[in-house]
């Protein structure tokens, strides 16, 4: 028999684990995927449109490199939205406040509203900051190429 106040501690404990473990829920995962393929499809565009290069005699190459492209972009957004997370939850007590007031109906604990809004923007920034940093190096690559 769980001691009184067990299933509390337990919902606390797993908010905890939740907000330092590097997992990503379903809903990030399929973001972060998604954004990384448009990105790493861009490239394709550069060169067939830019470049006027022959697509189909390197469709091959520029396939596996667009999968390989998606999949690093995608382990960076993670990586960066990890580090974020936390740097977020502490500066942005404004937005948290806000979302109380939104969240109110729904009985959610100030924690997991802090959670809510730091991994929001966390993933938002992460987004932002790898795709800029991969389209310019992708440029600045293939205008040396």
């Amino acid at each position: 028999i769980a001691p009184k106040g067990s299933s509390k501690q337990s919902s606390k404990e797993d908010l905890l684990l939740q907000d330092f473990s590097g997992n990503l829920s379903a809903k990030s995962f399929a973001i972060f995927f998604r954004n990384a393929f448009v990105v790493s499809a861009i490239r394709i565009w550069l060169y067939w449109r830019i470049w006027h290069m022959d697509l189909i005699q390197s469709a091959v190459f520029h396939s596996v490199m667009t999968l390989e492209s998606t999949y690093l972009v995608a382990f960076a957004y993670k990586n960066v939205k990890f580090v974020l997370k936390h740097k977020v939850a502490q500066q942005r007590e404004d937005a948290v406040i806000r979302k109380l007031s939104e969240a109110d109906n729904r009985k959610m604990s100030r924690k997991e509203k802090d959670n809510d809004v730091a991994d929001s923007e966390a993933t938002t920034f992460s987004i932002f900051y790898n795709n800029t940093l991969f389209l310019v190096l992708v440029i600045v690559a293939s205008s040396s190429y």
